[in-house]
């Protein structure tokens, strides 16, 4: 049975988690990973900082080889990173399995990574290849796959539709944003990595169910 978790790990732990030394209020987001022979190259988000100079300094942290500013949105700047391909971390053990990375999410205290197996023996698998590796990762939800109902949700879970709306009514989608993700989080009661995650996955969801139908 095709199963999803949950999984957090300590900034200091991961390739990028310095970055937060000299800006502790950013958010950062793994945008979409794509395996090739020697090397994971994801898209990072960098929410809450203006985008000069990032490339230059993501450059310097242990795990990257290279990073490139794409573009830059307000305070939200997508960056295009090659990770060091001998860093055996938390990205290279993904890689090396059959996992789907559904989303991950950083600010200065943790990472959190949803993934996808095909069966838990897949995601307990990747656990214990993760500590064997000394990463201290946390297990924080482990569930079975939910179905998707049609009938004009989009694709949509309860709570990610209720992220969406509530994003939407308060401005967050507006130039200039009305509104922070911190704000819309606090009103939730959930984290604001929790709510970025929801949205994004939202999101997705809406274009694939709308504009690529």
């Amino acid at each position: 049975m095709a199963t999803e978790a949950t999984f957090e790990v300590d900034s200091d732990q991961f390739p990028l988690g310095t970055v937060f030394e000299n800006h502790p209020d950013v958010t950062v987001q793994l945008e979409r990973l794509v395996p090739a022979e020697d090397a994971i190259i994801p898209y990072v988000w960098v929410r809450g900082v203006d985008g000069d100079g990032l490339d230059a300094a993501f450059e310097s942290h242990p795990g990257v080889r290279r990073a490139r500013l794409v573009d830059s949105v307000d305070d939200d700047s997508l960056l295009k990173v090659e990770w060091d391909p001998d860093s055996e971390g938390f990205l290279r053990t993904l890689a090396e399995t059959d996992l789907l990375l559904l989303s991950a999410t950083g600010n200065e205290t943790n990472w959190t990574f949803e993934i996808r197996g095909d069966d838990h023996g897949d995601v307990a698998a990747f656990e214990e290849t993760c500590r064997s590796r000394g990463i201290d990762l946390r297990l924080t939800a482990v569930h079975a796959l939910t179905p998707m109902d049609g009938d004009g949700d989009y694709g949509l879970t309860d709570a990610q539709r209720e992220a969406l709306e509530l994003a939407y009514e308060r401005g967050y989608f507006d130039s200039p944003r009305q509104v922070t993700l911190a704000e819309i989080a606090a009103e939730l009661n959930i984290s604001q990595q929790a709510l970025a995650a929801r949205i994004r996955r939202g999101t997705r969801s809406l274009l694939g169910e709308t504009i690529t139908k």
